[in-house]
């Protein structure tokens, strides 16, 4: 028995999964920087994404079953590793959360390209958030947000901005 390869999503299921990331995604970068937290929420809500819309984009753009399927594993396969990671204190357990739910979302993707995404995303975020967080006027129309003092940065910014520009590549053809 041959094992089927992996399909990359499809440019019309990345373009279903475009909203619902874009808002999710903008719920978890403005609860991070506000709060330092990712509420459970957003995972469950990421999840139901990929099992609804997933299963829409199965029949209706070609994206294979197979590869949904395959979505779960990842899954549950970065849960295993971000426990462990959160565990050892070398990430938080919210972002190791958000990295689960957007695991399926990158099934069948080259590697490469999707590490040359998040790490791009991290510095720019980070460097965005270091300035952000020096303008006084920002700080005025933000005084309760709890990054703007913390030592710690607030990676759902960097992990929403690696799913959302994942998905726009993916619809650009680049992929």
């Amino acid at each position: 028995m041959e094992f089927p390869t992996l399909a990359p999503l499809t440019p019309g299921a990345a373009t279903a999964f475009l909203p619902f990331a874009l808002f999710i995604g903008g719920w978890v970068a403005w609860s991070d920087m506000k709060l330092m937290k990712i509420p459970n929420k957003t995972m469950i809500a990421l999840l139901a994404v990929w099992l609804v819309v997933g299963l829409a984009a199965v029949f209706l753009t070609g994206l294979p079953l197979h590869s949904w399927l395959w979505g779960w594993a990842f899954a549950a396969i970065t849960l295993v590793v971000g426990f462990v990671a959160n565990a050892l204190r070398l990430v938080g357990g919210g972002d190791a959360k958000f990295a689960t739910a957007m695991a399926p979302f990158f099934v069948g993707a080259d590697w490469r390209t999707v590490f040359v995404i998040a790490a791009s995303c991290l510095i720019g975020a980070f460097i965005a958030h270091r300035i952000a967080r020096s303008i006084g006027a920002i700080r005025r129309a933000t005084p309760d947000w709890v990054s703007w003092t913390s030592n710690d940065f607030p990676m759902g910014l960097a992990l929403a901005g690696t799913l959302i520009f994942h998905l726009l590549l993916t619809i650009s053809g680049a992929f």
